[in-house]
């Protein structure tokens, strides 16, 4: 399916489907989980890489923290920063295949995981239950906003802003001066502007679509290594004495008169490996330490 066509889908979809009971769009504030702390934000170009794992709810039943009903069966996911709810695009670049969900819930719960998916979403992109799956995902900035447009925010439902009230203009051909000879002047039609109405209420809008079509785009397997990011930093001395720390390198990234510098761990074999080299750097007091694939 193209991505007119998924947009298109998107807002028949919209226009026509009522939300999710209870949901409501959300940022939220900074949360601890896992031990780690998150701190959401809307993003709208986020793209990142890491482990996604399939979400442990076997039943519909529990709220989400946007309000809905968690539904297994439907292409829903977790994430920890992301505004709720919002469409990624999930690769598996152990299976190469690629569908959209919808995000509407905080987490995963371990450490060092990017996503976590409904058991649909898992079974279509070949992750298995227990075992972290290699993955890319970058948010639909379209079809994020099609989803979140009409939903009542944290804080009510967003208004629409009135417009400015506009007289009644008239005009008319005046007299010609004493004096003045008309030459032929008809007076001109009187033209009236008509008063726009004042906004009242919330806007009419499209609503939230539920659920996305189970659209698998086969795109190929991708070869990754994992390591661990521990932190970004201006200052080279900085970002290298936390790499001899923690065993690791500092790497110089970006370009121009003040490039930054990275610190990474590994590549590492096996997704163990990189979870104990996560472990110990979040123990050492680096809460911004994540897995990363290179």
């Amino acid at each position: 399916m193209t991505r007119r066509v998924l947009l298109l889908v998107a807002a028949s979809l919209a226009a026509c489907t009522p939300p999710p009971s209870g949901a409501r769009f959300v940022v939220g504030e900074p949360y601890a989980l896992g031990g780690v702390w998150s701190y959401p934000r809307e993003d709208y170009a986020l793209s990142e890489s890491g482990l996604a794992v399939a979400l442990p709810d076997a039943a519909r039943g529990r709220r989400t923290v946007n309000g809905e009903v968690h539904d297994p069966a439907a292409l829903v996911a977790a994430h920890r920063t992301l505004q709720l709810p919002a469409v990624v695009l999930v690769w598996n670049l152990d299976t190469g295949r690629e569908i959209r969900v919808r995000v509407n819930d905080r987490g995963p719960s371990e450490p060092g995981r990017v996503i976590g998916l409904s058991r649909r979403a898992a079974t279509l992109l070949g992750v298995a239950l227990g075992e972290p799956a290699r993955v890319r995902i970058a948010v639909d900035p379209d079809l994020s906003r099609a989803v979140a447009e009409g939903l009542p925010g944290a804080e009510g439902p967003r208004l629409a802003m009135a417009a400015a009230p506009v007289a009644v203009v008239e005009r008319e051909q005046l007299a010609p001066p004493p004096g003045a000879r008309a030459v032929g002047l008809r007076p001109e039609p009187v033209r009236r502007t008509p008063v726009l109405a004042e906004a009242s209420g919330p806007a009419p809008s499209r609503r939230a679509s539920v659920h996305l079509p189970e659209d698998v785009a086969q795109r190929g397997v991708a070869p990754s290594r994992l390591v661990v990011e521990a932190g970004t930093f201006f200052r080279r001395d900085l970002a290298e004495r936390r790499a001899v720390a923690l065993g690791g390198r500092a790497e110089a990234i970006g370009a121009g008169r003040q490039p930054q510098h990275r610190v990474r761990l590994g590549p590492f074999a096996t997704v163990g490996e990189a979870d104990r080299a996560l472990d110990s750097a979040l123990r050492r007091g680096i809460p911004d330490a994540k897995i990363v694939l290179d």
